[in-house]
């Protein structure tokens, strides 16, 4: 089967709203020749095929011949580009095209014009604190200054160089700290959470040996965040829940402090939410995850988030990942289930733009979902898709997805199956170094059930949750209650009642505590 994803033209095209096609044929019919009809031919075969298939592309499009094929696309991908640029004034696209304004008019010999748009470049940039283009003005400014008599007064030498050496301090700043950030996500995505100490040493030796040493309140709105980021990411991986939230507040925060940001840097801002939203989800901070969630949709709604379709496509991600955690905090399960359906499609109609990452975690969420409606086979069949790749990714989801797989066959009793199942998986998560405390208990207590009567399985259900709930202030063992609330299985194992039963009866609880607080204040 043709794969739409091996043809960047045919992605480009499919990620195009109307708006955008219809701007697209205007552009060409302007710039209208031969060449330019050709290619408006061959823009409307592409638009209209469901998958890239470029015999049937040439077999149904007579006048598009195969040898021209190649030169044709790269021609229309240039052009795309170039009309999707005049479509989408965001703020770096306007400081980079007036650049190229100054530039071009450099090259005509008008020097006193390029410098005045130079100087607006400088001003907006700072504004919008885009260092790396105020830095590229101000180098093409003394350029002109030291090529040229223009309008130079005493002192401008040395105020272009000082305001210069200050720029470049800031964007070398902040691209170490941009770089920082990176590496720390670049870990959790790779290997998830700290599985041991010895993670845990490498990562504190790694995270002060390479923080820069710079203080917050000099720092710009992009310092700022990176610094955030940074943070954000080592707490979490770490499992140090409540530095965690501390930072991914002052993430939000920030953007709260920079309002203006959230239209320039939207995918920022709500990833921002997101993991702010799943710190309270982690914490079991109901209201505040509430308030996070009413954030999530007014921002969906709003201008910024529906400005073009990676923002709209990043918040429906983050968004539904939000709405999923709720579920699971209230324990309405079988509820959360009516999500799924829209997902999928979402799913479906984003496959070129959604990461492989996302991919696996919608569907172990989804998979929990059903686990936790006492939907046993239908959780298996989403845990398959994520066992059936390759665990070169999230190696931390494989290892939980496959414990899940294992405690679904028991639930359904499939014994046989169970018995396999426990020394692959064991040794699955000890290649992964991915077995910790909490998981040998869980190891522990299946081997046994092969030797005991129905009646002493259920009696050794206590004792276990006892073991397990004595291990909830080990930072090492929180990441096992993160991807599975095992003490809920066992308490619905325990009580003879719904998983689901178990989770929403401790929401309402704890929502009658908070009322109660909340009226005493």
């Amino acid at each position: 089967m043709p794969n739409r994803s091996t043809d960047e033209l045919f992605q480009l095209i499919k990620s195009l709203d109307k708006s955008e096609k219809r701007l697209f044929k205007l552009h060409v019919k302007r710039i209208s020749g031969t060449d330019d009809l050709k290619i408006l031919a061959l823009f409307d075969a592409l638009d209209n095929m469901a998958e890239y298939d470029e015999d049937k592309l040439l077999r149904k499009n007579p006048s598009i011949h195969k040898q021209q094929l190649s030169n044709m696309k790269a021609y229309l991908y240039k052009q795309l580009l170039s009309s999707l640029t005049h479509s989408s004034p965001d703020i770096e696209t306007v400081l980079s095209e007036h650049i190229m304004y100054a530039r071009l008019l450099y090259n005509k010999g008008l020097y006193m014009q390029s410098l005045k748009i130079l100087d607006k470049v400088k001003a907006a940039a700072k504004t919008h604190d885009q260092s790396t283009y105020r830095l590229q003005a101000l180098i093409f400014e003394k350029k002109i200054e030291a090529m040229h008599i223009t309008r130079s007064i005493e002192g401008k030498a040395e105020e272009l160089s000082r305001e210069s050496d200050e720029v470049s301090q800031r964007v070398s700043r902040l691209n170490k700290l941009a770089s920082f950030a990176l590496q720390l996500y670049s870990w959790y995505i790779q290997h998830g959470h700290a599985r041991d100490e010895k993670d845990e040493k490498a990562l504190h030796d790694f995270f002060f040996s390479y923080l820069p040493t710079c203080q917050v309140c000099g720092m710009d709105f992009y310092e700022k965040l990176y610094y955030y980021q940074a943070y954000t990411w080592y707490t979490f991986i770490l499992q140090d829940l409540l530095g965690f939230y501390r930072y991914s507040q002052k993430w939000v925060d920030l953007f709260e402090e920079n309002r203006s940001m959230k239209d320039t840097e939207s995918i920022q801002y709500v990833k921002g939410l997101h993991n702010l939203s799943t710190a309270h989800f982690v914490l079991s901070n109901y209201k505040k995850f509430d308030e996070v969630l009413n954030l999530f949709e007014s921002f969906w709604t709003s201008k910024a988030g529906q400005k073009d379709a990676n923002t709209q496509i990043q918040t429906f991600i983050y968004m539904q990942i939000a709405l999923l955690n709720k579920h699971f905090m209230h324990g309405t399960f079988t509820k959360g289930l009516s999500l799924v359906p829209y997902i999928e499609e979402k799913i479906e109609e984003y496959k070129l733009h959604i990461d492989t990452h996302r991919i696996l975690i919608f569907y172990y969420k989804i998979a929990c979902l059903y686990f936790g409606s006492g939907d046993n086979e239908k959780a298996i069949d989403y845990l398959n898709l994520i066992i059936n790749r390759r665990p070169d990714l999230r190696t931390d989801l494989h290892c939980y997805s496959r414990l899940l797989h294992l405690i679904a066959h028991f639930e359904l009793g499939n014994y046989d199956l169970v018995e396999y199942l426990i020394k692959s998986v064991y040794r699955f998560m000890a290649k992964m170094n991915n077995l910790n405390i909490v998981e040998e208990e869980i190891f522990k207590f299946l081997r046994k059930s092969f030797n005991s009567t129905p009646a002493k399985i259920i009696a050794e259900f206590e004792p276990l949750k006892n073991r397990l709930e004595s291990l909830k202030g080990n930072p090492l063992a929180t990441r096992s209650f993160m991807y599975l609330d095992i003490i809920g299985w066992l308490e619905s194992k325990i009580e003879n009642v719904p998983v689901q039963d178990i989770i929403h009866n401790k929401y309402l609880k704890a929502k009658k505590n908070r009322q109660a607080a909340d009226a005493l204040n």
